[in-house]
């Protein structure tokens, strides 16, 4: 949608969304209300709720004006695939597939939105993203991280493990840094030079490995944010038979970052020293 006013037309609104509007919208916010009877279920895969975002970027907000109708559209990459961050990305997923592409510039943020269901009486954060707990805790200190269970219905299909994925098997190396740095140079040891590794400025150095990418510096989770789904792209084009990533510490953004590569790999976790 262009503002939150547009909302009404297809949600029920309240207090609380049009607070957390103000603070954040245009925006990395995407909010889960509960629908009106006017959004058809192929846009909510049957839910009783719907997902609403003003985008901050003017090419998209000119878009949705010009339309004259909020606008419901999938991520522009295949199911499974690494999500875009420039046109290019898009064109090599679904290049013959659509009619073209609009280039807005590279992705502010680099992740997908935070999602946030207002549905309930506690604001519960089911995906993190560029706005963080704590950002969101500020306006309405009662919003909290929410806890999925196996086989809970997800109210947005960002949630599924196994998403936003290379094609090589990706492990999340859990541990502190040093810790991570030896675990990492031990399974290159062990398995040879077809292991690429998701790096930082800080450690790039120390891997004897043909195919690894520094994601940026660990001060800068702004920078490590922006071009995580590239590296993850670049893989794609390599022959390595595993990735490994190192786990950026640290609360706010790297929360959302941490989730994203544990998301691409499907969950798969190694703990450093163990």
């Amino acid at each position: 949608v262009k503002e939150a006013k547009d909302v009404e037309k297809i949600a029920y609104t309240h207090d609380k969304f049009y607070l957390l509007a103000k603070h954040f919208w245009p925006g990395p916010l995407t909010m889960v209300l509960p629908r009106k009877p006017i959004v058809p279920d192929v846009t909510t895969g049957g839910l009783t709720t719907v997902a609403v975002r003003s985008p901050q970027n003017k090419i998209a907000l000119d878009l949705i004006e010009q339309s004259q109708t909020p606008i419901a559209a999938p991520s522009a990459n295949r199911s499974g695939r690494p999500s875009p961050t420039e046109a290019k990305h898009v064109l090599e997923d679904l290049s013959g597939q659509i009619a073209g592409v609009i280039d807005g510039g590279h992705t502010g943020i680099g992740l997908e939105s935070t999602v946030l269901d207002l549905s309930g009486e506690i604001p519960e954060i089911l995906r993190p993203g560029g706005v963080t707990l704590e950002m969101l805790q500020k306006v309405l200190p009662q919003t909290r991280q929410a806890v999925i269970k196996p086989g809970t219905k997800v109210k947005s299909p960002g949630l599924k493990y196994r998403h936003y994925a290379p094609k090589a098997p990706l492990y999340l190396v859990i541990g502190d840094v040093e810790a991570q740095v030896r675990e990492i140079l031990k399974i290159i040891a062990e398995k040879g030079p077809l292991v690429g590794v998701l790096t930082t400025d800080e450690n790039i150095d120390l891997f004897p490995v043909e195919h690894k990418i520094s994601l940026g510096s660990r001060d800068n989770l702004e920078e490590i944010a922006a071009n995580l789904y590239g590296a993850l792209r670049y893989f794609d084009k390599t022959d390595v038979d595993i990735i490994l990533a190192e786990t950026i510490s640290g609360n706010g953004l790297a929360v959302a970052i941490n989730d994203r590569i544990l998301r691409a790999a499907g969950g798969q976790r190694i703990f450093a020293g163990k």
